[in-house]
């Protein structure tokens, strides 16, 4: 397709990956290949990149989150937040409808799903959204503007210009992204999230819109709080207007004349809850007219229009025949509880995560006793204690074991940490998961090595270790199911185009403990090469910007384990570079945090901010507090106009040039 200039480009790439987003998270229906969807989303950013003054601020790509926030201020709601009251069961229904009955017979309810996340308030002006707001205490909410924007469910712009519109909803993590994020999180050892409730609102209130972004999160709108043009007469009536302006809407809503009804829409909710995609607690019982609402009003601490109704939990008892040890892609020793078989909210559950030692040794689980189970946000299967009168005699307490079940290789706990780990990098129960990680995108980043492939070339021999990649025969690989020369070439040009990765990606991809994308590009940067840094000690480690104690521990263990060495010794001998593709050349922009803006005369974006960390400096892609100085070039937007707002000095680039080159500016 010819454009006839890069706007409108960017304008098609925006209508485009806004119109597959939709179809994606919010329809379940996509009509493009992943691949085909990042190639689109590439092409934006680097015209973004080429072009900042034609940067949409309603772009797609601001979903992606990256702005830190020193805290979230606290902003007053145009319209309060209530909370409702709660009720527990079918009389209270009843009584609650039958009120609002007997003093306004013609009164409709309106049934919709109480979803288990965090409720908030966005506002949007001519059609743009500029501001979201948490609940908070219903008066005053945070202003979480950065990371709702990171909803790809969240409209960023509406589909029609509305002059001013406040609409709720809820913010939820789903119970699939739930169960992938714990995982992640016990296979790190990190501590897991209780629920999706938890999981959502500690993701939304994140300083680091980035971390937020990663997070899955998504929002369901339930409630139209202000119009400019004008309130429906019903509640009912208000979801056609915010599904038609762009919005996910309430997707249960059932309307009913009376208690009866209202009872029976409640009690399919309980039994539609197991196949849900996200968590309900309960459902939410509504006055439909607007106007009687106004007329019923409220106490002081809750609507009279409105109540909810909570579902009381599931607990069911089983016999724990077993305690068995999983082996994670980080090392991380995980005891399973094996169950006798029993039916919990929906499905048959036989396992329930026992997270560590000290979840164990807390709630003195042994293997014989009775458990009291259920499900973490409906999700999870976790025991929650045990049944102490049924323990018989023979039960037997559980011993962490000192040593790896699947390598026979020792298992240690460190001091301060719950999680217990086999420390070794070749460890068969690790393999798999670790080359998956060590081929991914932000680690080797090489193309055709997909998980199905990784494991179809274990289980035939051809790899053991990650090094095994770089000593892998086109012929062999030609010789698999599924394969062929032509896939053979693609992975053997793949791996050998990674080896000029540079260490900053090597680092990443080995998986060192503590030592993600940035600490790899940061010592790499400090130290220059592998050598170098394994030889550095913990207090050198620890005197590099953003290097912590726990990360310069983790690095000096990685290297003085033999077997990483030697692992480190056969990517050497296969080509692979051990060198920093982004060396330090300079400290005159030490511990300087540097915004680029602008289309500069000589230096791409990227260049720029190249040189910046080549000397010391630490390229930021928005303007903070934080910021030591922006580096302006022609048509700078709004980056520049809030760095002379907050007094942050701003220099263009002949000084930038002279003040990296060592001359005074």
């Amino acid at each position: 397709m010819n454009f006839a200039s890069p706007a409108e480009e960017m304008r098609y790439l925006e209508r485009t990956l806004e119109y597959h987003s939709r179809l994606y998270y919010e329809l379940d229906s996509p009509e493009i290949e992943d691949e085909e969807y990042d190639a689109l989303f590439r092409r934006l950013v680097d015209l973004e990149a080429l072009h900042p003054e034609l940067a949409s601020p309603n772009s797609p790509t601001q979903r992606v989150g990256g702005k830190v926030s020193e805290k979230f201020e606290k902003v007053r709601h145009t319209v309060p937040m209530d909370s409702f009251g709660d009720i527990f069961s079918e009389a209270e229904i009843y009584e609650f409808c039958d009120r609002i009955k007997k003093e306004y017979p013609a009164a409709d309810f309106v049934v919709e799903h109480k979803f288990d996340g965090l409720s908030v308030s966005l506002e949007y002006e001519n059609g743009l959204l500029v501001r979201g707001l948490t609940r908070g205490d219903g008066v005053f909410g945070e202003d979480v503007t950065e990371n709702i924007r990171t909803i790809k469910t969240v409209p960023l712009k509406l589909k029609r210009e509305v002059g001013r519109l406040i609409v709720r909803g809820e913010v939820y993590m789903p119970r699939k992204v739930f169960a992938k994020l714990n995982e992640k999180r016990e296979e790190n050892g990190e501590r897991t999230f209780a629920n999706p409730r938890n999981a959502a609102a500690g993701s939304l209130r994140q300083l680091d819109s980035g971390i937020a972004a990663s997070r899955g999160l998504q929002i369901f709108i339930f409630n139209l709080q202000y119009c400019s043009e004008g309130m429906p007469e019903r509640h009912s009536g208000s979801f056609e207007l915010l599904e038609s302006l762009g919005f996910t809407v309430s997707p249960f809503r059932a309307l009913c004349k009376d208690a009866a009804e209202v009872a029976k829409a409640v009690a399919g909710i309980g039994i539609s809850r197991p196949e849900l995609a996200y968590d309900t607690d309960g459902a939410v019982i509504k006055v439909d007219q607007l106007a009687l609402r106004e007329r019923l009003g409220s106490t002081a601490a809750a609507p009279r229009w409105a109540i909810a109704y909570k579902f009381p939990a599931e607990i069911v008892e089983t016999k724990l025949r077993d305690i068995e040890i999983q082996v994670g892609r980080t090392g991380v020793l995980t005891p399973r509880a094996a169950l006798d078989p029993v039916r919990l909210a929906g499905s048959t559950v036989a396992y329930a995560t026992l997270h560590n030692a000290d979840f164990i040794a807390e709630r003195d689980i042994r293997i014989g006793d009775t458990v009291r189970l259920r499900k973490a946000g409906d999700v999870i299967p976790e025991i929650i204690s045990v049944v102490a009168e049924k323990r018989p005699a023979d039960a037997k307490p559980f011993v962490m074991p000192s040593v790896c079940p699947s390598c026979g290789e020792p298992a240690v706990r460190e001091e301060g940490e719950a999680a217990t780990r086999c420390v070794n990098p070749l460890c068969p129960s690790q393999l798999c998961r670790s080359i998956i990680h060590f081929v991914s995108r932000p680690a080797m980043n090489i193309d055709n090595l997909g998980e199905s492939v990784v494991q179809q070339f274990i289980e035939n021999g051809l790899i053991s270790s990650a090094a095994d990649i770089y000593y892998l025969d086109k012929d062999r690989i030609a010789a698999l199911d599924r394969m062929g020369d032509k896939s053979a070439e693609n992975i053997i040009n793949a791996v050998e185009h990674s080896k000029q990765a540079g260490l900053e990606r090597l680092l990443c991809a080995l998986g060192i403990r503590h030592i993600g994308e940035k600490a790899a590009q940061t010592l790499a940067r400090r130290f220059g090469n592998i050598d170098a840094l394994a030889a550095a000690t913990e207090e050198q480690l620890c005197d590099t910007e953003d290097i912590g104690a726990e990360s310069a521990a983790s690095v000096v263990r990685y290297f003085a384990n033999p077997k990483s060495r030697e692992l480190i010794r056969r990517l050497k001998e296969a080509g692979v570079s051990v060198e920093s593709a982004e060396k330090q050349i300079g400290d005159s922009l030490a511990g300087k945090t540097v915004v680029v803006t602008g289309t500069l005369p000589t230096l791409k974006r990227a260049e720029a901010e190249a040189l910046i960390r080549a000397h010391g400096g630490s390229a930021a892609g928005s303007v903070s507090k934080k910021t030591s100085l922006v580096l302006a070039g022609a048509e700078a937007g709004s980056k520049l106009t809030k760095a002379r707002e907050l007094g942050i000095k701003i220099i263009d680039e002949n000084e930038f040039l002279a003040m990296i080159n060592g001359e005074k500016s």
